[in-house]
């Protein structure tokens, strides 16, 4: 399992939302990862682990709903987040959901 994970529920239609493209960026805006939601709506990226930081996930909705036809007010959703490090070098699994519908969305810390 990879040490950063993300799942997105399209709570509209009630399904996962699949084929959507995340990308995963440093704070300094660098390009560490990418990836697409499988059938389930779910990915993993990123190095393995990631350093201490703040982290950036852009989750590409504006496709995802073009392709079903529906309008959305959110062409993309930006989600910011902070990993810590324990003194033993060691962090935690990092799960980032996103509910998401179009014109409402919402994040929360997964396990």
């Amino acid at each position: 399992m990879s040490h950063l994970t993300t799942h997105v529920l399209d709570t509209t239609a009630g399904v996962p939302a699949s084929g959507v493209e995340v990308v995963l960026t440093d704070s300094g805006g660098q390009h560490l990862a990418h990836a697409t939601t499988d059938a389930d709506g779910r990915t993993g990226l990123g190095p393995e682990p990631l350093p201490a930081g703040r982290y950036t996930l852009t989750f590409a909705t504006g496709p995802y709903f073009a392709e079903r036809d529906v309008e959305t007010f959110y062409p993309e959703v930006t989600v910011t987040f902070v990993v810590a490090v324990a003194d033993d070098g060691t962090s935690r699994h990092h799960h980032v959901p996103l509910l998401l519908s179009p014109f409402a969305y919402s994040t929360y810390r997964g396990s």
